[in-house]
């Protein structure tokens, strides 16, 4: 019998353990004021830490100064008229959900409205990106190109397709092989100089970079990666070959999720 992949079967946050956690909109505050103050509360003006609490307008009063904070200054949840209990459980659907999460999904479970729910979704996945663009990729990293959308009956499928938006997919892996951390990012071609410009900006001194035979990937050698052609022509049709078995599974979830959520996108 085969043993079971640690990866596939890692445990996660079950609904039922995320409501024990933050089902209520004093225990999403907690949380909250524990992540915005980790070390207590510190004025932002004088970083006096005494402070009073104003119940009725959910602000934090400096002893000093007198000066007023709020809780949900300068987050995506500032100015919000919706409770914190949706916007956590909103992050809870959009993070955990596999085959992806569209604003009229988010609407029926939040029961809110649709323009609630489309701006929710946008300002989660805006920090979503800032957060992941904030963190490049090291270490080993494999890399490969995906073209997604403008599907055409008849058409060229793949590379030089007409319609179809280009893409780089990598995959962050751990010393043990496991998948660590991913990125996509949308390019304008696959040309030497527009990799070179995606290494830059996600890249990690002295990576180690393995991809297929494409040969603009070979550029990341010019800013100081360490690069792996692997040929792949004829390769994937035996089992032994799984140099890039976690990379495309990753691919085959992404456009499953995308799929899941826009139903009209033709891949």
């Amino acid at each position: 019998m085969t043993s079971r992949s640690d990866i596939h079967f890692q445990r996660g946050v079950s609904l039922f353990d995320f409501q024990l956690q933050f089902g209520s909109e004093n225990q999403c505050r907690k949380h909250l004021f524990q992540l915005k103050w980790p070390k207590g509360y510190s004025c932002p003006k004088c970083d006096n830490r005494q402070y009073y609490f104003t119940q009725s307008r959910n602000l934090y009063q400096c002893r000093n100064c007198r000066h007023q904070a709020s809780l949900l200054a300068g987050t995506i949840f500032s100015s919000t008229k919706l409770p914190l209990t949706t916007w956590f459980l909103a992050i809870y659907l959009v993070s955990q959900s596999k085959e992806g999460c569209s604003a009229l999904k988010l609407r029926r479970f939040l029961g809110i409205s649709q323009t609630a729910s489309m701006r929710l979704k946008h300002k989660l996945q805006m920090v979503m990106k800032l957060a992941d663009d904030k963190r490049p990729l090291r270490g080993f990293v494999q890399i490969d190109d995906v073209y997604w959308g403008g599907k055409r009956p008849g058409g060229k499928r793949g590379r030089g397709a007409e319609g179809k938006t280009p893409f780089v997919a990598a995959l962050q892996r751990d010393p043990k092989g496991h998948p660590t951390f991913i990125r996509f990012s949308r390019v304008e071609s696959f040309s030497s100089s527009e990799m070179l410009r995606w290494g830059q900006k996600h890249l990690k001194p002295s990576t180690i970079v393995v991809s297929d035979g494409l040969a603009c990937f070979k550029s990341f050698q010019d800013i100081g990666h360490f690069h792996y052609s692997v040929i792949t022509s004829g390769r994937y049709n035996s089992p032994d070959f799984m140099v890039f078995d976690w990379l495309n599974t990753i691919i085959g979830n992404m456009k499953n999720k995308i799929k899941g959520t826009y139903h009209g996108i033709e891949q």
